[in-house]
């Protein structure tokens, strides 16, 4: 009996809580846990908090999938920590759930690495909905989030057209879209990595933006792939 719910816990989607409020915590580990595909392997009420728990979880091999991140806390904010959380683990999906729809917060979520952001009145199915899409590697925004992000691009890169990318460049821009790292790029076109690297460089350069998440936003406006805002 033991080796099936070891497997079981396995193909969960491990989820990690950072709110500096309690009651949330609890509330969304309750949530989680009663989900049979989510399993909550850990809480924090901060940044420098998760930082730590991050490294014991991932000394133990139980390093989270998805986390799930408040934007207002003190002293360092959701923003800040999302940026630290991925640069040392930029495998871990980050889902911003806030009461915050702020166009400057929105952006600088995304903009740090977060793959979803989600309003804390949005049903429960929804905030599920989010942390499974970000552990598939989707970007999933409340619709009102979306809009504002698609529409935050500008001029800057409003009327690039496509055929300034090449066809591999288009190829990768698919891919930076649905979410995928240089290392999955690499591996589905058959290149390496370095070279995937290269090419999101060139993407950003010739559409003028600053950001991969820019370029799947870019992406996304363009038609080259779907985002789930709901």
């Amino acid at each position: 009996m033991g080796a099936p719910m070891a497997s079981e816990s396995r193909d969960r989607i491990k989820v990690f809580v950072v709110d500096d409020h309690a009651v949330v915590r609890r509330g969304l580990r309750a949530f989680f846990d009663s989900e049979p595909d989510l399993e909550v392997v850990g809480a924090a009420d901060g940044g420098t908090q998760a930082l730590d728990l991050l490294e014991e979880l991932e000394a133990q091999g139980r390093r989270p999938d998805v986390i799930v991140m408040d934007l207002q806390m003190r002293p360092m904010n959701g923003i800040e920590s999302t940026r630290l959380i991925r640069a040392r683990y930029d495998d871990v999906a980050v889902v911003v759930l806030t009461s915050y729809a702020d166009d400057e917060l929105v952006r600088g979520a995304v903009e740090a690495g977060a793959s979803g952001y989600v309003l804390k009145d949005a049903d429960t199915d929804q905030v599920a909905a989010a942390v499974r899409a970000a552990n598939r590697g989707e970007l999933q925004l409340d619709p009102a989030v979306a809009r504002r992000l698609l529409s935050s691009l500008g001029a800057a890169s409003r009327g690039k057209a496509e055929a300034d990318l090449t066809t591999r460049e288009v190829e990768v821009l698919r891919l930076v879209g649905a979410g995928a790292a240089n290392k999955e790029i690499a591996l589905q076109l058959g290149i390496s990595e370095r070279t995937a690297r290269t090419h999101v460089s060139n993407i950003l350069a010739k559409l003028g933006l600053a950001s991969r998440t820019q370029a799947a936003l870019w992406a996304v406006r363009e038609g080259l792939v779907q985002v789930d805002a709901g």
